[in-house]
């Protein structure tokens, strides 16, 4: 039992007890914000807000620069999100569930392709190309990039990429030495499937009603 236990969270050890329950804090508040998100609800935002707070500040400590990037990038498009959310479109509805137009399609491409430049250049600054890992980071950020970009403008697609970006992040955090953030990533995951099939289902249910 003990060697389980060792082996899932036997680097926490190391950890400050204020980080250790930091992370735990985050997870929570993580976790709260993407069940708003499946949920459809303006939630999202503020509790996400709180957990990408907490992961900058654990992030720079612990020296993950593209993590920590991720969550700073969370952090403004949360403050975005928040107000596409509740722009009135007309006098009685707000920013509606949708498919994402050509034109965002060519934009999330450019957010990609730019996301993936911009961390390159960070780690090749700050000397963070240290495995395999590193290269690992930088896709599944440019992923987390615009999959925030297309949650914060309420298109259904950025399910998509949540999914494929959590199911990356489970392994590699794992790998990092944060087992509670991986963890996360894990039901992340789960919540992301359903999310993508509640937020379908509610955006077939208006297609059929105009």
């Amino acid at each position: 039992m003990n060697q389980i236990f060792n082996f899932f969270f036997g680097q926490y050890f190391e950890y400050d007890t204020i980080d250790v329950v930091l992370e735990i804090i985050a997870v929570i508040f993580g976790f709260l914000s993407v069940w708003n998100s499946k949920q459809n609800k303006i939630w999202v935002f503020p509790t996400g807000m709180i957990s990408t707070l907490i992961f900058v500040y654990l992030l720079l400590k612990w020296g993950l620069l593209g993590d920590m990037m991720i969550n700073a990038y969370y952090f403004i498009m949360s403050v975005y999100g928040w107000y596409i959310w509740t722009r009135k479109v007309d006098s009685q509805h707000v920013t509606p569930i949708s498919q994402t137009t050509n034109k965002e399609k060519k934009i999330s491409i450019i957010i990609f392709i730019s996301t993936l430049l911009f961390v390159y250049i960070v780690y090749q600054i700050f000397d963070k190309w240290t495995g395999w890992v590193s290269y690992v980071d930088t896709v599944t950020t440019a992923i987390f990039f615009v999959g925030m970009w297309l949650m914060a403008r309420r298109k259904i697609e950025n399910w998509i990429l949540w999914i494929i970006g959590d199911v990356i992040s489970v392994p590699l955090y794992f790998y990092k030495g944060f087992t509670f953030t991986s963890f996360q990533y894990l039901g992340f995951t789960v919540i992301a499937i359903y999310g993508y099939l509640a937020w379908k289902k509610h955006l077939n249910n208006n297609l059929q009603t105009v």
